[in-house]
């Protein structure tokens, strides 16, 4: 029978059956302080694949780190096979300064890895986080929000032409998948392509926890963990209902074509059909509106939070749903209504 094994990282060590909080330098400050990000590291007592779970790539993406925090320090890891690399803050100048970039020279930590020791401040943090915890795993799942002003459905991007990829996602009970590898130095791309298959969740707003998501992320992560065996007293979840966005004629961002205050009629996951009326545009005057309408029936991904645009400025993020998805949504929809005692 294979023996658990200890996991390492460059001036670390934890045994099987050992759990370590630690605070792993991956920067220095202007003063020559230390930049220290948080990592939980638990190590089962039974062997088992290793699996990591980041957050806050961009540092006001907050969701994912209560995701994140929640599996490390309130869940029973006493029967866990293998091991889980818990990385609730990965970009921890941004988190500090409640940005979404590195606040030197404005970067994009999650357009830096896998990293480079010998190049910007952004390449030698991610190179730290890539080599010590991201790639010794076995899959990775990697939680981020919309930006500031959008708010977005939970939901998966990832590879699913990779079949490695894809049995991460299938084992993440979201309703939506967009399939894509993703832009290069983003985190889920390069772990992908190192071997690593890793998928992104997308769920709610930036500055703010969201409980509701934040327990469906959950339950996620649990079907994740039951899929690897690392959590062999959990099953692996269906959704109810699936669809995969493969190809770009299946998604579209719908932009404002006037400038003015938005009233949007419907909001994020919610189903609109062919011609609805997703918003209107109106002037400070409300002595114009412009209507905004569906071009095909599919599921708003993502919706405008922020009720002022600019023409060109993005409103709504659409998938189009075929029709047997579209009669399980609706389905769907209807029976959470009804739990809720909406209808």
């Amino acid at each position: 029978m294979d023996e658990a094994e200890p996991f390492t990282y460059d001036g670390g060590r934890v045994d099987p059956g050992e759990t370590q909080n630690v605070r792993y330098t991956v920067s220095e400050t202007y003063m020559g302080d230390p930049v220290r990000m948080p990592v939980t590291i638990i190590n089962g007592e039974r062997p088992g694949p290793t699996g990591f779970l980041s957050a806050a790539a961009h540092g006001d993406e907050l969701n994912g780190i209560e995701v994140v925090r929640e599996v490390a320090h309130e869940w029973d890891h006493s029967n866990l096979a293998g091991t889980l690399i818990c990385l609730p803050v990965l970009n921890v100048p941004a988190f500090l300064a409640q940005e979404r970039y590195l606040p030197i020279y404005d970067r994009d930590l999650n357009r830096s890895f896998p990293g480079n020791p010998d190049s910007t401040s952004a390449k030698r943090m991610a190179d730290r986080i890539f080599r010590n915890f991201l790639s010794p795993c076995d899959f990775g799942l990697d939680f981020h929000t919309s930006t500031r002003g959008r708010t977005n459905m939970l939901h998966v991007r990832a590879d699913m032409e990779d079949d490695a990829v894809a049995r991460v996602a299938n084992a993440f009970a979201s309703n939506v998948i967009i399939s894509s590898n993703g832009p290069s130095g983003s985190l889920r791309r390069e772990t992908s392509e190192a071997g690593v298959p890793t998928i992104t969740i997308e769920m709610g707003e930036a500055h703010r926890f969201q409980r509701p998501l934040i327990d469906k992320a959950l339950d996620s992560v649990r079907s994740v963990l039951a899929e690897f065996g690392l959590l062999d007293t959990e099953v692996v979840r269906w959704p109810g209902w699936r669809t995969v966005i493969e190809n770009s004629d299946e998604k579209t961002w719908i932009r404002a074509d006037a400038g003015g205050l938005v009233d949007m009629h419907h909001d994020r996951g919610e189903l609109v059909h062919e011609d609805d009326v997703i918003c209107t545009i109106g002037n400070p005057f409300k002595t114009e509106d412009t209507t905004v309408r569906a071009p095909f029936t599919g599921l708003l991904v993502g919706v405008l939070e922020n009720p002022l645009v600019y023409p060109g400025n993005p409103l709504c993020h659409l998938v189009r749903l075929d029709d047997r998805t579209r009669r399980a949504a609706e389905q769907n929809q209807t029976a959470d209504a009804q739990q809720l005692g909406l209808s």
